[in-house]
């Protein structure tokens, strides 16, 4: 590997651990504003229109996550 290469593979990693990191971040921020506890919702109900919900704020946050780093 020349040094480019290196540097481009050490720049993905690193935006992608720094998009992990405010996706994270916006998960719980999107966890602690519902009026309801998201966990229970899913794991103890199975309520799938919470499980939609959150899969679209989720696919959202990625989509504007990824566009701000590229």
């Amino acid at each position: 590997m020349d040094l480019f290469n290196v540097k481009s593979l050490l720049a993905s990693i690193i935006y992608s651990a720094l998009g992990v990191v405010i996706f994270l971040i916006a998960f719980k921020l999107l966890e602690r504003f519902m009026p309801f506890n998201v966990d229970k919702e899913l794991a103890e109900d199975q309520n799938t229109a919470v499980g939609i919900v959150v899969g679209s704020v989720m696919i959202g946050l990625a989509i504007i996550i990824a566009a701000a780093i590229h």
